[in-house]
Order: structure tokens, then sequence, then C-alpha cells
């Protein structure tokens, strides 16, 4: 008997494996692109086509891409969308670069929703139970600054990366929200 797109999508969610092998070598820790996904993804596909798409739109004078994560085995389908804003004017950019930027974070996101990746870290390695208070924040010198905003402006480190990580002075904190 045929299965359905649902558990042939359950079955893909239960084997598929995309680790973390890209290094962020800034902000010192490992991620997954959305070409890593899909490279672990195309071997468990069995016939079934994967689609992703993107839309630029607009909402309140903002700008963002919407992606498509779609799935189908010719009749039916199931698919995920996700978002991400864009900013032209982000400093170290060209415009097709921060438009590609955010379509690259926009089609991860849909991935991880369609395959139920979890991006974040497990809850029981990182809960110290009360043993250890939190890690102190390490202070940025001006050239480390100017390097995690040269990171965040080509896509490879998060705002929150920066901020959860680092402590900052005020001109940082305010120059890291005009990013």
């Amino acid at each position: 008997m045929k299965k359905s797109i649902i558990e042939r999508l359950a079955t893909i969610q239960k084997e598929l494996k995309a680790p973390k092998n890209q290094m962020n070598k800034f902000g010192n820790y490992k991620y997954r692109s959305c070409e890593d996904i899909m490279e672990a993804v195309k071997p468990l596909l069995n016939g079934l086509v994967l689609n992703l798409t993107d839309e630029v739109k607009e909402a309140a004078g903002y700008m963002y891409v919407e992606a498509t994560a779609m799935i189908t085995d010719g009749d039916k389908m199931q698919a995920v969308k996700a978002q991400a804003g864009i900013d032209p004017n982000r400093k170290g950019m060209d415009i097709a670069q921060s438009f590609g930027s955010s379509s690259s974070y926009a089609r991860k996101y849909a991935l991880n929703g369609l395959f139920l990746i979890d991006d974040t870290k497990d809850a029981d390695t990182t809960n110290t139970h009360d043993k250890k208070a939190a890690p102190k924040k390490k202070k940025l010198t001006e050239a480390r600054f100017k390097d995690a905003i040269k990171a965040l402006q080509d896509g490879k480190v998060e705002k929150d990366a920066i901020t959860s990580k680092f402590e900052l002075n005020t001109a940082q904190a305010k120059a890291l929200e005009l990013c």
C-alpha cells in the first residue's frame, strides 16, 4: 500500500541528520546552512520532490523575504513558510547581497519547519541545574567589535549571538542597533 505524503514526510523527519558542520569563528559556535540541510535530505526523498521559492513582500513599510519549502509526491503536497527581514542599507553589503542573505535565512528556517529541525541547543546539555552562575560576558575590543559587525553584515552571525556572548559599551550597543 502506498504511503501518504504525511507518512513519507514523517519518515524523513525521523531519519534526517543535518549536523551543524559550519563554524562561526567569531562567535565560536557551529551552525548548519540551507545547503547543508538540502544535501542531507536529498538521499531521503525517495521520489518526492522538494522545492524552495522566495517572494519579496512588504508590511508596514518593512521589506522581507517569505520563503516556502514544499514537498510533493505529484498528487499531494505539504509546505511551510518562513520570513526574514531585508535591510537594503546594511553596511558592508550591496543590495543583492542583502536580499540574498535574507533569502538564505528564510529558506533555512522554512526547511527547519518542514523537516522539524530544531536550531536551539538541547536544554539538558545547557542546564547547569543551578550548580554554577551564568558565565560572565566578555568585553569586546574595537577591533573585535568591527569583526562582529562584519560577520553580522555577511550573515554569518546574528545580533543575539553577539549580545548574549559579549558585554557591549554604549557606543557599541548603539552601533549594533543600527545594523
